[in-house]
């Protein structure tokens, strides 16, 4: 029957593409039709009307098959998913979820292996169609979907628009993460709320042997803390409107997904090379590893403190390097993940070029004459599960004891509309965010290494937070020097003004940013002139930039002589 119910929930969602193949028709028949429509109204002789009627007849026929083949299709559809119903009325039935259950307790849906499910199979779809009906009658799933579909098509941001994600999705999507996301495997996860102080244990001290009547010694045992803050992690997902037109099941369906590949794959970079609370981001591995100096904001009771960026970024092999001295230099430049801290097992992170470079290095021949290469998915001699990330520079691996960096998860999710509307592609577009940090807490239990002889690459790019980028590119006072020269992220300067007055001009980094300008108090229009106050004194010309939830403050201080 299992398999039944899957033939069924493979040929719905064929049947459902080809459904969405003939939607996306539609607007070439309007096209058409506002064609035909011009050509009637332009059409002067009998032998052009002639010609019009024939393809008005041609239109018809063809707009009639094509909303037969519709019909047809959902008709098929709607079929299907009533045998696919029936079967898995009758199928063994999982606990039920309660509806209404507003506690976040152990949800029996999980106990379907998300984790394992292949990925061209959705995680909701995975639930029984009972379970799924079950979760969108509830009270608080239809009031958000019904929120979420009221956001079509939006011109512009809405106020309050932010929706929460009801409780009964959070358990499938924090699993269903987990499917794309390489490292949340690896790392230690924790649900947190508000600021978080994690304790960690120290170097756990060795057991005494005495007698067995002797007086049992005491144990010193000590505990570190670090804190962890919360920062977003968000993606914009433009989705088709016709989705959001369809009914409860697929639209849940596809919020489960969204969310879940949207904030998992921006996880794993952030693991590895996230920039820290300078970034508003997670501490990175290899970030945290090219630290040459403590940092001034170091928790005073977290572990000490240790510069780690000669002995744990590493460069070796290079060309002439192959065979069992290659193997060697790369067993030694693992072994700086020593550490007595860590119960798990290591991972090594790297990209598919990289990975193809380590298979060409253990290429062997067999008796019979056979090529071999013994990398299968695990770091020969080292040993370790091998992870591919495709964001990774070419000869880079990142890995070590991920059960020794710290992910912490703050409760609740979000989705929210975007001023991103693509009118022309009709679609909505949302973004799901997700609140986390974390960082390595026994940073010497990880190494980067380069296996081309090159310099580890410290510093990755990420998407700029263009939603909240209050600063300008350039400002410009007349003729006048501004001391310092104008820097974006410098925010005070001094003038001694020349002119009786100047034109002052900021240009916002974001072009939807909000500028304004005053001078003393006084609002002045950007690209305006103002005139100085000649008095000696220094007089404050600020310009205030606005983006998002960002506010940015550029003061300009201008002293004008007083006049002889």
């Amino acid at each position: 029957m299992a398999l039944r119910i899957l033939m069924l929930k493979r040929s719905i969602d064929k049947k459902k593409e080809e459904l969405e193949l003939l939607r996306s028709k539609d607007s070439e028949f309007e096209t058409r039709e506002a064609e035909l429509e011009a050509a009637i109204n332009e059409a002067e002789t009998p032998e052009q009307e002639q010609a019009v009627s024939e393809e008005v007849e041609k239109f018809d026929a063809d707009k009639s098959a094509h909303e037969e083949a519709k019909s047809a299709l959902s008709r098929e559809i709607e079929g299907l998913e009533a045998d696919l119903s029936a079967l898995e009325e009758d199928a063994p039935k999982l606990d039920e979820i309660k509806p209404n259950q507003k506690e976040r307790t152990v949800n029996h849906m999980t106990e379907i292996n998300i984790r394992s499910l292949p990925m061209n199979q959705r995680a909701f779809d995975a639930l029984s169609m009972e379970q799924r009906k079950t979760i969108v009658e509830r009270d608080d799933t239809k009031d958000f979907l019904t929120q979420l579909r009221s956001m079509k098509g939006q011109q512009r941001a809405i106020s309050g628009a932010e929706l929460t994600i009801p409780v009964v999705f959070l358990d499938l999507i924090s699993e269903n993460m987990y499917r794309y996301s390489k490292l949340l495997n690896r790392v230690r996860v924790r649900n947190v709320t508000g600021e978080a102080r994690q304790t960690i244990a120290g170097t756990v001290p060795e057991a005494v042997w005495t007698e067995m009547c002797g007086a049992i010694n005491e144990l010193s045992f000590v505990f570190n803390q670090v804190t962890l803050d919360g920062y977003k992690v968000a993606g914009f997902v433009p989705v088709c409107n016709s989705l959001l037109e369809d009914n409860d099941i697929n639209l849940a369906s596809w919020i489960v997904e969204m969310i879940s590949e949207s904030i998992g794959l921006a996880m794993d970079k952030a693991i590895l090379y996230g920039k820290g609370a300078a970034g508003k981001m997670p501490l990175g591995i290899v970030t945290r590893l090219a630290q040459t100096s403590k940092p001034s904001d170091y928790p005073a009771n977290a572990p000490e403190w240790v510069d780690l960026h000669t002995s744990n970024i590493l460069k070796i092999g290079g060309s002439s390097s192959t065979g069992a001295a290659f193997w060697s230099e790369l067993t030694l430049a693992a072994g700086n993940t020593f550490t007595r801290y860590s119960r798990g097992n290591q991972f090594w992170a790297m990209n598919s070029k990289t990975y193809a470079q380590l298979k060409s290095k253990v290429i062997t021949f067999t008796a019979t004459g056979d090529i071999v290469s013994n990398v299968f998915g695990t770091l020969p001699i080292i040993n370790g599960d091998i992870d591919i990330l495709e964001f990774m520079p070419d000869g880079d691996i990142v890995g070590g004891y991920g059960d020794l960096y710290l992910l912490a998860m703050r409760s609740g999710m979000t989705i929210e509309s975007s001023r991103e509307v693509q009118f022309i592609q009709d679609n909505t577009v949302f973004k799901g965010k997700q609140r986390a940090d974390g960082m390595p807490v026994i940073p010497g239990a990880f190494v980067a290494i380069n296996i081309n002889d090159e310099s580890v690459t410290t510093a990755m790019t990420f998407a700029a937070d263009t939603a909240n980028d209050a600063q300008l590119s350039e400002l410009a006072v007349g003729s006048e020097s501004l001391s310092p020269s104008f820097d974006s992220n410098v925010y005070s300067y001094t003038v001694t003004a020349s002119g009786t007055n100047a034109k002052v001009e900021a240009t916002a980094t974001q072009p939807g940013a909000q500028v304004a300008v005053a001078y003393n108090g006084k609002n002045v229009r950007n690209g305006g002139t103002v005139t100085w106050t000649a008095d000696g004194k220094a007089y404050p010309l600020t310009v205030t930039v606005t983006q998002g939830n960002a506010v940015r403050v550029y003061t300009v201080n201008v002293t004008k002589a007083a006049a002889g």
